[in-house]
């Protein structure tokens, strides 16, 4: 079995098409996404309908619940994103099409296990709105205990935009460091975050996203180029958007 793993699309509608397109050439058996498919990004509704489409569920991120319920401990930038997505949503005519949107979004999951993984947004202590940070190998080791406490033996998660593995070392590999590709090892316990496809943060502006193969025990991380000055511009012309919301889509930041 083969898994694309997606997370942290924020309404990007340009980078999210360039990795379904790739996942298909690459002929990944299905698609899950950890979460944040809104918040920051001038698509969030056609985000949306492209993961009812393509992926075998979804997880409820922070922007996703910020933008469904209320956008509680966002910065001013993300709040007025999270009350602008609502809108968008709110403004769809078509009443059963608006329906079967609002019905999907409430039924965003806060866990989801499958054979050896644990699937979360943020952290497997507060699934929604934990990071787990890559510093947080070396700076934080009661919290990354704590945290592999809750983890039988993978966990895959989002909400940092940083793609690389988490070990119970504790340590963190970027996927340069691994070459592109992690090989599960035995007795060892592993946390891989797939990264961002829509606002990476690694000071690398491409989409990222992985994909698990189960049958050879790996992990393998991709970046793709897409038009992100397409999707900066289109911030730029939404008031409600702050343009930083685009511009830091050109630095990866």
């Amino acid at each position: 079995m083969r898994t694309a793993i997606v997370s942290d699309i924020h309404g990007n509608l340009e980078a999210f098409q360039v990795v379904l397109e790739d996942i298909k050439q690459r002929g990944a058996d299905r698609i899950l996404c950890l979460g944040d498919i809104l918040g920051y990004g001038p698509n969030p509704v056609e985000c949306v309908d492209l993961v009812v489409e393509h992926c075998e569920w979804s997880l409820m991120g922070n922007h996703d619940f910020g933008a469904l319920y209320e956008p509680t401990n966002f910065n001013a930038a993300a709040e007025a994103s999270a009350y602008w997505t609502r809108a968008q949503f709110e403004a769809e005519s078509d009443s059963k099409i608006a329906a079967s949107r609002w019905e999907f979004l409430g039924r965003l999951r806060v866990r989801v296990t499958f054979d050896d993984f644990l699937c979360v947004h943020g952290s497997p202590r507060r699934p929604i709105n934990e990071y787990v940070f890559p510093e947080d190998a070396i700076n934080s080791p009661v919290k990354m205990q704590q945290i592999f406490d809750r983890v039988q033996k993978y966990c895959l998660l989002g909400h940092t935009h940083v793609p690389g593995v988490f070990t119970d070392e504790p340590d963190f590999y970027p996927p340069d460091d691994l070459e592109g590709v992690y090989k599960f090892n035995n007795g060892e316990k592993a946390i891989i975050n797939p990264g961002s496809v829509g606002q990476p943060r690694d000071m690398d502006p491409r989409a990222s996203y992985a994909i698990l193969d189960e049958d050879a025990m790996q992990v393998e991380f991709f970046r793709l180029e897409y038009d992100f000055q397409t999707t900066m511009l289109k911030i730029h012309d939404i008031p409600e958007l702050s343009d930083w919301l685009g511009d830091r889509l050109l630095e990866g930041r």
